[in-house]
């Protein structure tokens, strides 16, 4: 297997380039030239894995053997030792027809420990065994720098720079990065948005003289084994319900900003495990939904709202699924980027859009519903969701029930992380000591203008 650009001008890369790579150096996305194909064999032979031997074997499909698979194994071993289940990602069901996918088991509460704890792992082996200087540079809407942060924190040859959105985090979330004070750390607080602070990491990437000359290396979902890992769980959620061999198949009801935890679960679709409908979940930032929906891909006007982990308005991953949606036409990505980038927005119709809506149904959850939905099933369940995994169950409630198939909902965060919203709902909660203990904790950030060169001037200055 290789990987290819999905907008078809960067040469086959092998597993690692495509790793160290993150955002193709044609600005395109890197995807598989080829998606391996489960068997129903195989399935049936993976079910009582574990998901740490889960993850090995859908890894090996994947890396060419240039990992050798105990390396491979010791470093996947390593990522989820720290987790507090012993299943990594359990399985909880609510009824009869609806489950919750605990994704929030990870150092830090979030579904993004999950591939980042590896992907931290993944970044100090390649330091290690080819002697790459690894700086890391990501944007986060809440969770993923956190994460990226854990996964790498104190690791020799590794430097991070986390950007998030000033004000427009919860106080956890704000909390767990920047109360880390690391020398290979440094949080940049953007004044503006997360599109803001995404868009000035994409035109790093996008700039080779700046990437290369500086190491830059990609912890966002742009970076494929981001993806890659968050498709475990989907194969893990499966066995754990109705099993292989079953002949059912499951829906997943996946909150999602930035389209990467839902195109995971479409890739794990591709691949051949029998998934039902891929639900999208989204909060009122609904370029998502309007696409499925209406056809039309087109930021609107940016929301605050209770769950900040999806108040995105670009979703960086919707390249990837435009790739497969067009059959890996690189020429017709370029063309849609292109209008996008000039018009402010995509247009499709007709087949196209029957096409999208038979791969996805799409719901946008609004405010109060998003906490009706805690209220309800914390008194029907006496079960506490985060405002995100609201989202996710609002939208199997209002889209995804009506027939006899299982519904998995991704719970991607611990409720405690917004508490802000929680408490509206009326519910108390006690904070896990580890959250707890953070706000006894100085901080340690800067803040700066949404602006690119004032960025670049604090990367520059925390790299030399």
């Amino acid at each position: 297997m290789h990987f290819v650009s999905t907008r078809g001008n960067v040469k086959k890369a092998g597993f690692i380039e495509t790793f160290l790579m993150g955002l193709g150096d044609d600005g395109g996305l890197m995807v598989p030239d080829a998606i391996p194909s489960v068997s129903a064999d195989t399935l049936k032979g993976w079910e009582k894995l574990s998901f740490q031997e889960l993850m090995l074997e859908i890894f090996g499909l994947f890396t060419n053997g240039e990992i050798p698979r105990e390396d491979l194994k010791t470093i996947i071993n390593d990522s989820y030792s720290t987790f507090r289940h012993p299943e990594v990602t359990p399985v909880k069901k609510l009824d009869d027809s609806l489950y919750v996918l605990e994704l929030f088991h990870g150092p830090t509460f979030a579904f993004k420990d999950i591939a980042l704890q590896l992907m931290g792992n993944l970044y100090a082996y390649v330091s290690k065994t080819r002697g790459e200087i690894i700086h890391i540079l990501g944007a986060t809407s809440g969770d993923t720098g956190a994460s990226a942060i854990a996964g790498v924190r104190g690791k020799e040859g590794i430097r991070i720079c986390i950007l998030h959105p000033h004000g427009k985090v919860s106080k956890v979330q704000e909390l767990q990065m920047t109360t880390v004070d690391d020398q290979n750390v440094l949080n940049l607080s953007v004044e503006g948005n997360f599109d803001d602070c995404q868009r000035i990491i994409k035109e790093m990437f996008s700039d080779l003289e700046l990437k290369g000359k500086y190491h830059l290396r990609a912890i966002n979902s742009i970076n494929f084994v981001r993806i890659l890992a968050q498709t475990v769980y989907y194969f893990y959620a499966y066995f754990r319900t109705v099993g292989a061999g079953s002949g059912k198949t499951v829906s997943f009801s996946v909150p999602t900003g930035n389209f990467g935890d839902i195109f995971a679960g479409y890739l794990a679709k591709r691949m051949g495990l029998p998934v039902g409908r891929l639900l999208i979940a989204t909060n009122e930032n609904n370029i998502l939904a309007r696409f499925v929906n209406e056809g039309i891909y087109e930021p609107g006007a940016f929301r605050t709202t209770y769950s900040p982990s999806m108040d995105i308005q670009i979703a960086s991953n919707f390249e990837r699924y435009l790739y497969y949606m067009y059959k890996e036409s690189p020429e017709t990505v370029r063309f849609l980027m292109t209008a996008f980038q000039k018009e402010g927005a995509i247009r499709v119709s007709g087949k196209d859009l029957e096409q999208a809506q038979a791969d996805f149904a799409a719901y946008g959850v609004g405010g109060s519903e998003c906490l009706d939905t805690i209220r309800g099933a914390w008194e029907k369940y006496a079960y506490l969701l985060d405002p995100h995994t609201a989202c996710g169950v609002a939208a199997y409630e209002a889209v995804g029930k009506g027939t006899d198939e299982i519904c998995v909902a991704l719970a991607t965060a611990h409720p405690a992380k917004f508490d802000e919203s929680v408490r509206l709902c009326g519910i108390e909660q006690s904070f896990p000591p580890e959250i707890a203990g953070l706000f006894e904790k100085p901080q340690h950030q800067k803040v700066v203008k949404h602006s690119y060169g004032r960025v670049l001037e604090e990367i520059e200055a925390f790299l030399k």
